[in-house]
């Protein structure tokens, strides 16, 4: 007898297998194959540029020439060629090219190490294998005495390169005179010394009337639990009693540049710091003024 019920679409016959609709692991599967395969083509391109990458870094055709190189221009105090100095430092540890990604890395550290750069601000890439540096320059302010000679130092105790500096040259910088010190450390390193840093700090602040007052070299006085006392000298051997070098604080420039405004108000209304008297000293130590304090004999110079 036959049935009446409607047949059903897809339904399935009697022992007959259903398959369960597909996930996407087959394209899954797929992607795993061929994410697999690039991987491998990767490592093996990275080892084939690793092999040949030493040759290729030192083709003619990829290298940073000297001339491709721009830096900040030098102030007319360095006499030596930093940049040229720089590169040929920089190419003993190997080939400056273009296709070196750590190019702009290795010339940062070259030029962060002469004794001349204070700050490497940043070293740019640019195209047809150039390179951008921009630089900060230490400047001199100061010549520590020692038995040997003459040392270049910064405004931060650091030491300069001597080479750059004729004895004439070298006679226009505030002289540190009297000051016992320890071996001088190599260029383009802090001289650990208190006194120095004091000295440096004086020097700055002298540096724009040293030579128009006549000054010839300034001297350590005393040391106290408050820092250390200095006194100018003139080239006639008149002695300026300044006091304390300037402390770093505002409070410490502040008083410097009150010192500085005193002399140099002196200074222009007598036309010169020798008095017309017979020798006689200057005081800045005490309050607001001036004091001239006479003496009976000159400093021998």
């Amino acid at each position: 007898m036959m049935s009446n019920a409607p047949l059903k679409p897809n339904s399935p016959t009697r022992g007959s297998t259903i398959r369960p609709v597909s996930t996407g692991r087959f394209w899954f599967r797929k992607l795993l194959t061929v994410i697999v395969v690039v991987a491998a083509l990767g490592a093996g391109a990275y080892a084939i540029w690793q092999s040949v990458r030493p040759h290729v870094l030192a083709s003619p055709h990829y290298q940073i020439q000297l001339d491709a190189v721009a830096v900040t221009p030098q102030p007319t105090w360095i006499r030596s060629d930093v940049k040229a100095e720089v590169v040929r430092d920089a190419e003993l540890n190997g080939p400056l090219s273009v296709l070196d990604e750590d190019l702009a890395r290795r010339m940062h550290q070259a030029f962060a190490s002469h004794p001349w750069v204070a700050q490497v601000v940043r070293v740019t890439k640019l195209p047809a294998a150039r390179l951008q540096v921009d630089l900060h320059y230490r400047e001199p302010v100061c010549m520590v005495q020692v038995p040997d000679g003459l040392f270049p130092i910064d405004g931060s105790g650091v030491l300069l390169p001597t080479t750059d500096f004729s004895p004439h040259e070298a006679a226009r910088y505030p002289r540190f005179s009297n000051a016992p010190l320890p071996t001088e450390p190599p260029a383009g390193s802090v001289w650990q010394d208190e006194r120095i840093f004091a000295a440096a700090r004086l020097a700055a602040a002298l540096s724009g009337i040293w030579d128009e007052m006549g000054f010839r070299h300034f001297e350590l006085t005393s040391e106290t639990g408050s820092g250390f006392d200095f006194q100018l000298l003139t080239k006639k051997g008149k002695r300026v009693f300044w006091g304390p070098a300037p402390a770093g604080d505002e409070a410490g420039q502040a008083l410097a540049k009150a010192k500085l405004a005193r002399l140099k108000q002196y200074f222009v209304e007598r036309g010169s710091l020798e008095g017309p008297h017979g020798a006689q000293d200057l005081d800045l130590r005490r309050g607001a003024e001036i004091h001239v304090v006479p003496r009976t004999a000159l400093r021998p110079d």
